[in-house]
């Protein structure tokens, strides 16, 4: 079904006039931005979100649900010409992230929005195999067939930008053009450290921690929904400074009830399952034959990931064009839509048909990509899941040649746990003893206790107990502040206090009891 709607002007469709524009660009210089480095704190924990009503009721679009086999998209149109289909970011996030904003594409484009199944207005069916990243990709390739369009150009915002790269590996010669928003890499690569928190003082993180311990007891004692804590959380974390991890600009008081309200909403335990999910792609190398037209938008200001990321972003896609944009952070479009927006219609109006012969290069390069891929060790460590079943299937195929390939923390403690599952425990040994190096590299102070503590456990265990004991006493003296949590083994300990306790009685073999 199908429907048209022709609401009131408000707010949101009169920000697009170019008489408020040139006024919003003027207002735009006295904007607060993360390098005033003000500081705002709420004292009182707000319980009620202002009312606020949604952009999409007060702009001119065309609204219809469209099914792709077991769940329903809620989709909405507006203007003609070159499809783009908007994909937001997450995973969790919803389509009104892209409000009012790229109403200025209707000139040039036909504009299509729509919620992934499982999120904002759109079903929360996970089917029979459950949420994956794979199920969300044949959901965009069934909308675009439904809605009878041959070639479409993806736009991908941070983990949106994962998933259009993603579905034009599986879906190639449907993607006229491919543009990337602040993207999610999809690669398992290191940037660096996050720099989300720089300009956040220690005041508004003090106060961010006590807001969810107030909203955490609240909860308990009111009986809230799930949905209910997820949304005061947002609203009141951002208030309190938490919108300097993506932003450049302070958002306005009616974004914040509108992120907190419509642009984080999804399924129970969305986040982690597609999160997990995500983990499992390496796009590593997928694009270095692709002819697609690429974009490659990043914010000046894009604190999300470490300052590597830019860089490892655009020498995957080594035929597109990179633009970084001034006085922007994670999302470009609405921080500095006048440039964001111009490079937008030039590449769209500009775009070129694909070589046929390139075309079927790519298609080839990407059978191979895959192949490579899917054999590699770091698939099989990132699909099996923590569990014992997991380390089963690792240790199948391990070979001793893994631990010269592997560079990641996670997978090296992986393996590590998997010869542990299954009583290799020299081999184990040898993966926290370069866990321990590439997290000593990194200043990874967490990783280079856990590692330092496992390698004591497996010097245990393989009899070696003074060895065991001198590894105990180096994590008792690096007085590492924080802890660990190992649920498959229903192990949880303090770095510090562990150790000290290890030093007194050995290792004893806990069994992994997940599935």
């Amino acid at each position: 079904m199908t429907v048209h709607r022709r609401l009131r002007l408000s707010i949101c469709l009169l920000s697009l006039s170019a008489v408020t524009l040139a006024a919003a660009a003027a207002v735009a210089q006295e904007r607060e931005s993360i390098f005033d480095r003000a500081v705002h704190i709420e004292e009182t924990l707000i319980t009620e979100i202002p009312e606020t009503p949604r952009c999409e009721e007060q702009l001119e679009l065309t609204v219809r649900r469209v099914d792709v086999g077991g769940a329903e998209l809620y989709v909405e149109e507006e203007g003609s010409g070159v499809p783009l289909v908007l994909i937001n970011g997450g995973p969790g996030g919803t389509h009104h992230y892209f409000h009012p904003w790229f109403g200025r594409a209707r000139g040039f484009a036909r504009v299509i929005y729509y919620d992934q199944r499982g999120t904002g207005l759109s079903d929360y069916e996970p089917g029979a195999d459950g949420y994956s990243v794979e199920q969300a990709v044949d959901d965009l390739e069934a909308l675009r067939v439904a809605l009878g369009i041959d070639e479409w150009v993806l736009v991908g915002l941070s983990y949106g930008g994962f998933l259009a790269q993603y579905y034009t590996t599986s879906y190639p010669r449907n993607v006229a053009g491919l543009v990337l928003i602040g993207a999610s890499l999809g690669m398992w690569v290191d940037t660096g450290r996050s720099r989300q928190y720089e300009f956040i003082s220690e005041a508004e993180l003090d106060r961010m921690r006590e807001v969810r311990a107030q909203l955490r007891e609240l909860r308990e004692r009111e009986g809230w929904s799930r949905q209910k804590y997820i949304r005061l959380l947002v609203y009141n974390n951002h208030i309190n400074g938490d919108w300097k991890r993506q932003n450049y600009y302070r958002p306005t008081p009616e974004k914040f009830a509108q992120i907190a309200l419509y642009e984080w909403v999804h399924d129970d335990d969305f986040n982690p399952i597609m999160s997990q999910s995500q983990q499992k792609v390496d796009l590593s190398g997928a694009f270095d034959r692709n002819p697609i037209p690429t974009l490659i938008l990043e914010g000046k200001w894009d604190l999300t990931w470490g300052e590597a990321k830019s860089t490892i972003l655009s020498r995957n896609h080594p035929n597109a064009r990179m633009v970084v944009v001034e006085h922007a952070g994670h999302s470009i479009y609405d921080e500095n839509p006048d440039a964001f927006f111009a490079e937008l219609e030039k590449f769209v109006r500009d775009l070129p048909l694909v070589d046929r012969v390139e075309m079927e290069a790519f298609e080839e390069h990407l059978v191979a990509w895959r192949a490579r891929w899917e054999g590699s060790p770091f698939y099989y460590l990132r699909v099996a899941g923590w569990g014992k079943s997991g380390s089963e299937r690792i240790v199948e195929v391990y070979t001793s040649s893994w631990l010269d390939e592997i560079e990641q923390p996670r997978e090296l403690l992986r393996a590590g746990f998997a010869l542990y599952d299954a009583e290799d425990y020299g081999e184990a040994l040898r993966a926290f003893v370069k866990l321990e190096e590439i997290a000593h590299s990194a200043g990874d102070q967490s990783r280079y206790a856990v590692s330092i503590i496992w390698q004591g456990h497996m010097l245990d265990l393989l009899g070696r107990r003074e060895e065991a004991i001198a590894r105990y006493q180096r994590a008792v003296d690096l007085g590492s502040e924080g802890g660990m949590r190992h649920d498959q083994y229903g192990l949880s300990y303090e770095f510090g206090p562990y150790a000290a306790e290890r030093l007194l009685t050995p290792f004893r073999r806990l069994e992994n009891t997940l599935p």
